[in-house]
């Protein structure tokens, strides 16, 4: 089928099996083939490799992966597409398909999907995860930011999402994309944006251009943030208000933890203006400011230090 995904050839399969494209939950085919192609190139899949794959579709990309890889993990929530596409994937042995939906919520991936990756993790010694797919667009942001987050870390992250949320990812400080989905990636990932796509070359076209994006995890960067879980909440709350100044927005979020004498002291410690603003630190700024934070926290906390 991966030869076969053409607009032609699915307008005719859809119509044998009564089906219609869900926009509603991202079905946008990708039906250039040489596309298709380099977004699995551009992962380097080899044997040692469990790809995860969210949004089975019509598993076109899911064939060309399975060549490739140890093994694939496939989710796809719509029950009519997982059938059709365990059709046209019958000749294949290493492919776990799964029904349902990828998020258990949006700050946690589907506890059955991690299990699913886990198992296949654990079946060869050496193996590793990636994920490469045509992310729906309406979860592409809890995927990509709960996959940082997961008991397995997947070395890599090549996908098609909207341009608008691949900008937002390689954002650089200063600019209106630039956000705390920005910190999060980058503070972890190399993050590099291979190529952008117009509307044309999926099925039903999309009124958005999106991109394929390739974010690589960088061990070194992950090893220094103490406490990724804080990390994680601190940087989203200094963004909730992103043209706050950085003190107001400090003091609102940890109001409870932290007075103002003592966020202006980090703030003084770390030379930062009573002007500055969240938006303007690049990414070891923000990893060093909620460091600063979190030990205050900690040691406001310590009743031995009373």
């Amino acid at each position: 089928m991966s030869r076969r995904q053409s607009v032609s050839f699915l307008i005719k399969r859809f119509k044998e099996v009564g089906l219609r494209p869900d926009t509603r939950h991202g079905q946008n085919f990708l039906v250039d083939l040489n596309l298709v192609e380099l977004l699995a190139d551009t992962a380097r899949i080899e044997r040692q490799d469990v790809v995860l794959e969210v949004g089975t579709g019509t598993g076109s990309l899911t064939a060309l992966l399975a060549r490739r890889a140890g093994a694939v993990v496939t989710i796809e929530l719509s029950a009519a597409l997982q059938q059709l596409a365990s059709e046209e994937l019958e000749e294949f042995d290493n492919i776990i398909m799964l029904q349902q939906d990828a998020l258990k919520n949006k700050n946690r991936l589907n506890p059955q999907l991690v299990e699913a990756v886990v198992s296949q993790l654990a079946a060869a010694p050496g193996r590793r995860a990636k994920l490469v797919a045509n992310l729906p667009y309406n979860i592409a942001t809890p995927v990509i930011s709960n996959l940082l987050a997961t008991e397995f870390l997947p070395v890599s992250m090549t996908v098609t999402i909207q341009k608008e949320l691949a900008d937002r990812i390689a954002a650089r400080p200063g600019t209106k994309d630039y956000s705390g989905l920005s910190i999060w990636v980058q503070s972890q990932c190399d993050v590099q944006v291979v190529r952008v796509l117009p509307p044309t070359v999926f099925w039903p076209r999309p009124k958005v251009h999106s991109a394929i994006i390739q974010i690589t995890v960088r061990p070194e960067k992950r090893a220094s943030i103490p406490d990724l879980p804080f990390f994680h909440q601190c940087v989203r709350s200094l963004f909730i208000h992103r043209r706050k100044f950085l003190r107001s927005g400090i003091l609102g979020a940890f109001k409870q933890q932290l007075d103002k004498p003592a966020v202006d002291h980090i703030m003084s410690a770390l030379n930062l203006g009573p002007t500055t603003r969240a938006e303007q630190l690049d990414v070891d700024e923000i990893r060093v400011l909620c460091e600063a934070i979190r030990r205050t926290v900690a040691t406001a906390n310590d009743p031995e230090t009373d």
